[in-house]
């Protein structure tokens, strides 16, 4: 078990948490967020929806939100087209809800994986002409669809693009381009998704059509998009996601989160964290864009009445089963053959390849490669002739975009960043690949620093630290996730009263930390269920335990070792 404390000052924390009403051990954690001052810390603890950052510096907002007011004031049919992930669902879901609150004409469409794949495609637009538009909104692409955008515009349809993605150096033929990386947008705040953008968009649009229209009831889908798309849960976002995070517990939520609570088995009246809507949500938000497509998906976040949000989220549900099972039987081919190929403890990157995998179910075995291997790993679906990858690495490790970059020869076309990408490539070229793709990774693993990073530890929870928080605060510290990770917590010395091994190999304890009863969860750790009396030091994160609701948490475990 590998960890660090990080630097601790009592004195301070408990002077940082009696000003801002929360315990010690909260105190400890804002002061290593960098938040030193009552002021930083209340702003942190509270954000407000009247902090974010003034828009009308977002090149583009102000000449999209014109043309759309007039196409809504004149009747024009407007189409809104979206991405297949979450943050393109739920971008084209928010912009076409609000323009319909406002009384426009508009058909809400999403991109298809399997059908054009990725953003404004050929495809795409050949589905976009059967609505007639005459004013075209890309949400969560466009920003490279040169062509397509050009195609548009000779057939008289305007564009607008609201994205978030990589902006390339050529200039785009849209009439308006929101994109907060534009080198000439003067919007400070970048980080955004498209969801986000939607909305800050269909603002702008209500106030030029000087309307009375309540924007935030699409804070939720906001919530959704942002952190799916693991945007900075910093600045704005902090703002948005956290109220929409209560917009998707709240018992007058829209009929399409109803559904998707129910078939997460997310109990009425309990808090949702970000943390769940990864890891419950996005998933099932997904499954139908992975196996086919995703309108089944956008028609959820539509749905207008409650028996129709149950029928979409039981075939989403049912999706979500296939998806799993493909995806289990997907990852252990995968397994298999890399043992095969490089054994139980690989030196660089793998590759993994299949005929007849799904593509929609590679990049979870990708991930899950990464996981069980601890290096970077791709996965590439074989059909006719052609392979389509998804690469993964291990948090903190090398950039698979950087090492993909170094055997590019061997590829049709890739894309992405440090920490995913995806390739296409020719059947015969797997091999090749393979052994660049070997050699690029252990070119940068050798660079890179040796062995994983240890867990930084906030606090030490017992006798001789902190008492445990209150669920109530953990939930202040709420959204939790990329740029604003879940505290780690350490318990010395903790003594298992109950252990059991549940579900597919999890581990289940009841713990007593310093006269508290504590519950434990640890995925994928059954295989190490320790004795009933034995005692034990943890590591992981604290929670509220949203099944005995109140007051009480749980410890997600990391790791643990046994000290008798």
């Amino acid at each position: 078990m590998k960890y660090e404390l990080r630097p601790s000052d009592r004195a301070a924390a408990a002077e940082l948490a009696g000003a801002v009403g929360v315990s010690s051990i909260i105190g400890q954690v804002l002061m290593h967020r960098g938040l030193s001052s009552v002021e930083e810390a209340r702003r942190f603890l509270s954000p407000k929806l009247s902090g974010l950052t003034p828009p009308e510096a977002m090149l583009g907002r102000e000449e999209a939100a014109a043309r759309l007011a007039a196409a809504v004031r004149g009747g024009e049919p407007i189409t809104v087209f979206g991405d297949y992930d979450v943050d393109g669902t739920t971008s084209a879901a928010i912009l076409g809800g609000i323009l319909e609150q406002l009384g426009g004409k508009v058909a809400v469409l999403v991109a298809n994986r399997f059908q054009g794949g990725y953003g404004l495609s050929a495809e795409a637009l050949e589905r976009i002409w059967e609505t007639r538009p005459t004013l075209l909104v890309t949400t969560d692409c466009g920003s490279s669809d040169h062509p397509r955008i050009e195609a548009a515009v000779a057939r008289g349809v305007d564009v607008i693009v609201v994205d978030h993605h990589l902006v390339p150096q050529e200039p785009l033929p849209a009439l308006a381009f929101l994109n907060p990386h534009r080198p000439d947008c003067g919007f400070p705040y970048k980080g955004l998704c498209s969801a986000g953008l939607a909305l800050s968009l269909g603002a702008a649009v209500r106030a030029e059509l000087d309307a009375q229209l309540d924007v935030r009831p699409w804070l939720d889908l906001v919530a959704l998009g942002t952190v799916a798309d693991v945007a900075p849960l910093d600045g704005d976002n902090r703002a948005l996601v956290r109220a929409g995070l209560a917009r998707l517990a709240s018992p007058m939520a829209r009929p399409g989160i109803v559904a998707l609570r129910e078939i997460a088995k997310i109990r009425p009246g309990t808090p949702i964290g970000a943390v769940d809507v990864a890891f419950r949500m996005t998933p099932r938000l997904n499954a139908a864009g992975r196996l086919g497509d995703q309108t089944v998906t956008l028609a959820l976040l539509r749905a207008r009445s409650l028996p129709e949000a149950r029928a979409l989220g039981a075939r989403i549900e049912q999706l979500n089963d296939e998806r799993k099972a493909i995806e289990a039987r997907v990852t252990e081919e995968a397994i298999a053959q890399v043992l095969e190929l490089y054994g139980e403890q690989p030196q660089a990157g793998v590759v993994a390849a299949g005929q007849g995998w799904h593509r929609g179910v590679i990049g979870i075995t990708a991930a899950r490669l990464c996981d069980r291997f601890g290096v970077p790993a791709v996965a590439v679906a074989l059909e006719d002739g052609m392979g389509h990858g998804s690469a993964r690495s291990p948090h903190g490790g090398v950039s698979v975009h950087a090492a993909i970059s170094r055997c590019e020869g061997e590829l049709v076309r890739f894309g992405g960043h440090a920490a995913a990408a995806g390739v296409t490539l020719k059947a015969d070229r797997v091999e090749a690949f393979r052994a660049g793709f070997g050699d690029g990774t252990a070119a940068l693993m050798s660079e890179a620093s040796s062995g994983p990073a240890p867990a930084h530890v906030d606090a030490i929870v017992g006798a001789e630290g902190y008492p445990l928080p209150l669920a109530r605060e953990l939930a202040l510290l709420e959204p939790l996730g990329e740029a604003n990770a879940e505290p780690v917590f350490l318990l010395p010395d903790a003594q298992v009263s109950d252990a059991r091994v549940v579900g597919s190999g999890h581990l289940k304890l009841k713990l007593q930390v310093v006269g508290q009863e504590l519950s434990a969860f640890g995925l994928g750790l059954g295989e190490r269920a320790p004795a009933r009396g034995s005692r034990l030091r943890a590591l992981g994160n604290l929670r509220p335990d949203t099944w005995q609701g109140g007051e009480a948490i749980e410890l997600r475990l990391a790791d643990f070792e046994l000290l008798d």
